[in-house]
């Protein structure tokens, strides 16, 4: 889709056009000298990632559309400031490798992994303010805006924390790179990705067995002389993409740059980029944003999603109908996925609309525990996912991924999973910033049930 076809099709885009449309979830900066200050900087600072990559993954992607690979999309709900460090990359690295494992050698799947990681630093959120004993403050909207603390200067819109979250994002994606590409996804070295946590989870035997399973055929295959040059690149190496919201749209113009070989735009803050729920109004500003860019998108369809309006949006974000450049994120909450899904499916089958979809079951199963925590219970999240997988089979559609929030952190933030935790444990070890997430046991849990569900649904 270039930008010639945009034009000839839609109104003329441009990477600022976005500033002429309603903008929803964008803060109100009250330095506005500062914030054109922090846009220029950005806009002089080299690409996070590269038009080549994104055009990869879009590549990948068509696979996912067609059928034929599953996408695992997870990280952190925010980012953090205070707790970026290269252990904590690392460690939801290991996960995610780990779950990508399971799923692609017990499920019989390729896996396109992509992380929550280098950009979600922006939160929407369903109030544009929150009160704590009696006192009303601006809502925290995550560090790239704002400051957690509750106090009147922290919760202020700071534009110079956009290049502070730069200046993150480019560190996490060097070492996310190094990890990648440097020997450390060798499937050699299998065993060394569990976290010591870990090693006393019931799964780690199943986890293990698995292991031990892709050494033996990594034995095979350095018996029939596919060792060293000879061995494919996947076997020491891996994909691994980023991804966030595209919801701060100061922060996306800026790092919106020409591709030097296409000629097209493309974000370069990520190479994956997703509109909310809350931000997917046609007519409004992250909508008119996203349409333009060259990048694979996705969008988040919630259970007020009408059929007709996803046509519509599809058509505007894929108006070439072009495997592999939308991706629809389902995000109905445990127990309304046949009726919330099942009608967006046989319309977009109807239409002959080419999507990937993928299944968010975070953001539809937040609650209140009775501690007074903001939790998940993991047999909610278990059973959207198994929900998605059946409304798919019985309507003879891909069921394309999973979008998760997780850590390799030893958190207890969502109640339930193999160790049973309970309301009471919550306090014990929640870390979140914003919403709860998975723990590495229960990704590996859900990981090992979506790997049954996937081989389920081959040998249908």
């Amino acid at each position: 889709m270039s930008n010639t076809q945009i034009k000839e099709n839609s109104p003329i885009w441009t990477p600022d056009s976005w500033r002429e449309k309603p903008a929803l979830q964008l803060p109100q900066y009250p330095d506005k000298d500062a914030l054109a200050n922090a846009e220029a900087t950005l806009r002089k600072m080299p690409p996070l990632v590269f038009a080549g990559e994104a055009r990869q993954l879009k590549q990948q992607l068509a696979d996912v559309a067609e059928g034929k690979a599953f996408i695992l999309q997870g990280g952190d709900c925010a980012e953090s400031f205070a707790e970026f460090s290269a252990s904590k990359i690392k460690n939801t690295f290991k996960i995610l490798l780990q779950m990508s494992v399971i799923m692609t050698f017990s499920g019989k799947m390729p896996v396109v992994k992509m992380g929550r990681m280098a950009g979600q630093f922006a939160k929407p959120r369903s109030s544009d303010t929150e009160t704590i004993d009696g006192v009303e403050l601006p809502s925290y909207r995550g560090d790239i805006i704002n400051n957690l603390d509750f106090t009147s200067e922290a919760r202020i819109p700071n534009p110079e924390r956009m290049v502070q979250a730069y200046n993150q994002a480019s560190s996490t994606l060097n070492l996310l790179r190094a990890f990648a590409q440097g020997g450390f996804a060798d499937l050699h070295k299998i065993h060394k990705w569990t976290l010591d946590f870990v090693e006393e989870s019931p799964l780690t035997k199943r986890y293990e067995t698995l292991a031990n399973d892709i050494d033996n055929a990594l034995s095979f295959m350095e018996t029939i002389g596919l060792s060293g040059e000879n061995a494919p690149a996947s076997i020491s190496q891996t994909d691994f993409y980023t991804c966030h919201e595209a919801l701060l749209l100061p922060y996306e113009e800026a790092l919106t740059r020409v591709d030097s070989l296409t000629g097209d735009y493309y974000d370069t803050s990520a190479h994956f980029l997703w509109i909310g729920a809350r931000t997917h109004q046609e007519e409004n500003a992250q909508i008119e944003f996203v349409r333009g860019i060259n990048n694979p998108l996705g969008m988040k369809c919630s259970p007020d999603m009408d059929p007709d309006q996803l046509i519509r949006l599809i058509d505007i974000l894929n108006p070439q109908n072009e495997a592999g450049r939308l991706t629809l994120i389902s995000r109905m909450g445990a127990g309304n996925v046949e009726k919330g899904l099942t009608p967006l499916l046989r319309k977009v089958k109807e239409e002959g609309r080419k999507v990937a979809w993928v299944c968010d079951p975070m953001h539809g199963n937040i609650e209140k525990s009775s501690s007074g925590y903001k939790t998940r219970r993991f047999e909610n999240i278990r059973g959207e996912v198994t929900e998605f997988f059946q409304v798919h089979k019985a309507e003879g559609t891909h069921a394309g991924g999973v979008h998760v929030e997780m850590t390799g952190q030893n958190v207890t933030e969502c109640t339930g999973g193999v160790h049973k935790i309970s309301d009471e444990d919550l306090s014990a070890r929640y870390h979140t910033h914003c919403d709860p997430r998975l723990n590495a046991n229960q990704s590996l849990e859900l990981s090992f049930m979506i790997a049954d569900l996937l081989k389920d649904n081959k040998t249908a």
